[in-house]
Order: C-alpha cells, then structure tokens, then sequence
C-alpha cells in the first residue's frame, strides 16, 4: 500500500497529461538509501517513464538492471576508503560515551563519512560531459535522496521540480524547511537518544543541543554550500536549496515519530528499507525488544509494528 501510494504521487508530478509517461532523472545516495529507492524507481519504468539513474562508478550495492538507464561518471576515491569511513562511522556509534562526548564524537565520525560521499557530489559537478548530457536530456523531474544535497543542487541548476525520498535530515532540517513546529519540549533532538517523555533536565539538554545545531549543520554542510552556491552562481542556505522541493517522501510510519502537524506536501509512506523484507532472527529480535525499551518507546502505540529498524 504504501509503495503504491509512493508511486502514485511520483507519477502524478510526472505526468503532464494522462497518456503521457515522463522522464525523470535520478540522484540517489549509495549504499542501503539506494536499496530503499529502488524497487520505487523499478516499479516507475515499468509504468512507462523513462527513468536515467546517477551512479557513481565506485559505490555499493548499486548496479545496472534492464528496468532503468544508468549513467555513471568516474569518482577519485576507492571503494577501500568508501569502507573505512563508514566502518569508522559505525564503530563510533557503538561506543558508549556520556553527553556531550557521544554529541561530539558522532559529528566528527558523521562529518568524516559525510566529506567521503560528498566527492562524489564534487566529481559528478566536475565533469563537464555529465552535464552537457543531463542538460539536453529533457528530463521533467527528479527524484533524490536529499542527504548530500547533490540532487536538490542539481534540480537547482536545470530548474526542473523535484522529489525527496527520505528517511530524515540532521538538524531537524526537514522540519524546518516546511515550516513544521518542533517543539523542544516534546520532540527530542538527535543524539540526545531521548524519549517524547522527558525529565526537566532532559529538555535541558535538548534546548542546548538545538542551539548547536545551528552550528553545527552549517559546518556539516559546509562544502556542500559552498559548491552549490558556486553552481547556482549566487549564495543559498541550506533552506534555500530544500524549502522548494515539490514533494517530501518520507520513508517512515507517522505513529513511529512524534505526532505533529505536517505540510500538504509531505507524505508517510511507510519503512520501504528493501524491496522483501525477511523475520529477524530470534537474537535480533531480542536486542530489538531491548532497544525499544532502552528508548522507553510507547508499547501501546507500537505494539503493532514490526521490529524493524533504518539503518
């Protein structure tokens, strides 16, 4: 249901008339994001659009099928320093440390594997046969992971309307961009590792975590301001790239997140994390149990919902 609800909204931003299928450019983020985007975009050409995939020629899991056309474009890292950034990202995010060293350590390791997937961004703005090529393609939308930025910059520069698939931004940017409340007292902040049922220091450190992201997220997103406002030849904030995305697709349940209010625009469409899902096994479902209780989840809420986690 939810995929089909996925696909519908992609298809009605595609088509210009009802018999018409679109083109639609592709700018996806490597690794499980592509997995989760996949099946869509699979499930769209055979709907007759005529879908082009980005993929950068070291990445994982990504590869050519019949049901798409792929262009790929060359990068200047390997795929041995692709592995370790990520291997460093994840060894940090099992480390036990107490606030504010957990803040800290996370941003450095993100910001690491972060600066990694971004030369790829740089490599694909680099090459001038790329861009010659998407330039007289003729595409009518784009469909992207908005984490690097690449695509929103992209759709930027070829003025053309475009779709986030997503699980979720840092700073609570894709809150803010819409315009969504997002209240501190409530909605905890990320790395705080919070509940909605905070203790008054709790909402404490969540003020104070909030206040850092305004720091924090324009040094994350540092290089990636600066290319895309060498690109689009004038200065853009961080808003200013994702505020005009036409549709937010996001890749969760709304009972799983903090209810609030949402913008028209901004669609649940359910953990599409891989196109079959398969039980856990028993010990992961067991360290599943105990994550939710860690995170003192609402059992009565969440009763229903599978034991299944974004990476």
């Amino acid at each position: 249901m939810t995929l089909r609800l996925c696909c519908a909204w992609i298809f009605v931003l595609l088509l210009p008339g009802l018999s018409d299928g679109g083109k639609l450019l592709v700018v996806p983020m490597v690794g499980s994001h592509w997995l989760s985007m996949q099946h869509v975009v699979e499930k769209l050409a055979e709907r007759g659009h005529e879908v082009v995939v980005l993929m950068p020629e070291v990445s994982w899991q990504m590869k050519a099928t019949q049901a798409y056309t792929v262009k790929s474009y060359p990068v200047t890292h390997t795929l041995e320093e692709l592995d370790n950034s990520f291997r460093e990202f994840v060894a940090t995010h099992l480390k036990d440390l107490p606030f504010p060293l957990n803040t800290l350590a996370m941003f450095n390791s993100s910001w690491n594997a972060f600066h990694m997937f971004f030369t790829q961004c740089q490599d694909l703005f680099n090459n001038k046969e790329i861009q010659q090529h998407l330039n007289q393609s003729g595409f009518d939308a784009v469909l992207t992971d908005p984490i690097l930025l690449c695509g929103a910059t992209l759709a930027n520069y070829f003025s053309l309307p475009f779709v986030f698939f997503m699980r979720g931004f840092p700073c609570s940017l894709h809150y803010e961009a819409p315009q969504c409340p997002n209240p501190l007292s409530y909605v905890p902040r990320l790395f705080t590792f919070n509940s909605d049922h905070m203790t008054f220091f709790q909402r404490v450190e969540n003020a104070l975590v909030s206040l850092l992201e305004l720091v924090y997220c324009n040094v994350y997103y540092s290089e990636a301001l600066k290319l895309s406002s060498d690109v689009l030849q004038k200065d853009v904030s961080l808003v200013d790239l994702v505020s005009s995305a036409s549709i937010w697709l996001l890749r969760f349940d709304f009972v799983f997140e903090y209810v609030r209010p949402v913008m028209p625009n901004m669609v649940f469409i359910g953990g599409i994390n891989c196109a079959q899902k398969k039980p856990l096994p028993k010990v992961c479902s067991y360290c599943c149990r105990k994550l939710k209780k860690k995170n003192k989840l609402n059992t009565q809420t969440h009763v229903n919902l599978p034991c299944h986690f974004e990476n």
